[in-house]
């Protein structure tokens, strides 16, 4: 197989792994919000089970979180000797799931750190201004955190971008999965140097949007 036709079929790999990228940031950047405010919340027992929560999703491999999203609910439901829930069809779905699921709580975390740096005499100032909770939140420290978390962020996004290749356990023929394939039918390792250079690629433009991301939020300093 020629350099060229091995990176036209790793190519077209790439668009799912592409999909993966930007499904899971969809979903988890938003969710990782409402895990942050649940973690936060005032009582006690939403607080402590979304901690939990957390430290499950943060403690455990996201391969092993692939794998219970995946065929957890058919060996589940088959254990129980109830009519088994087949597994998808389509891998994209458990796969976006448990990608979203798992850096919501990276996010959490993340936000949680933003959040606790804001100084409390803006809350305070807030207040004498007439500023409810929800408008103090989302037009006075929301926007300060934005920028100042948005670098761990970054690394974040980074770390996806690699952590996509995770999807060929179980089977979603992104890029990576193709690379595998192609490696062991041609008994070569030049499949896996064209998908490093892929994700390097990916991280460069990835990195020069956040970038000029973080330089759009300048005025805030």
């Amino acid at each position: 197989m020629t350099l060229w036709t091995m990176f036209l079929k790793m190519s077209e790999g790439f668009g799912k792994t592409c999909a993966i990228f930007f499904l899971t940031l969809l979903f988890s950047l938003p969710l990782g919000m409402v895990v942050v405010l649940l973690r936060r919340s005032k009582n006690k027992i939403i607080s402590a089970f979304t901690r939990f929560i957390i430290s499950i999703l943060r403690g455990t491999p996201l391969m092993l979180q692939l794998l219970a999203v995946t065929y957890g609910p058919y060996y589940i439901t088959k254990s129980l000797g109830i009519a088994a829930i087949p597994v998808a069809r389509n891998k994209l779905v458990p796969v976006v799931i448990a990608f979203a699921i798992n850096y919501a709580a990276y996010f959490a975390e993340i936000y949680r750190g933003g959040i606790d740096s804001m100084p409390v005499g803006q809350y305070e100032a807030a207040e004498v201004l007439g500023y409810t909770k929800a408008q103090t939140f989302f037009k006075i420290i929301l926007p300060q955190v934005i920028k100042r978390v948005l670098p761990s962020v970054t690394n974040e996004i980074v770390t996806l971008v690699k952590d996509t290749s995770l999807a060929f356990t179980v089977s979603y023929q992104e890029m990576f999965t193709i690379g595998k394939q192609i490696a062991n039918s041609e008994t070569s390792f030049v499949p896996f140097i064209v998908a490093g250079a892929f994700y390097f690629v990916f991280n460069a433009i990835v990195d020069f949007a956040m970038g000029k991301a973080e330089k759009a939020l300048d005025y805030y300093q």
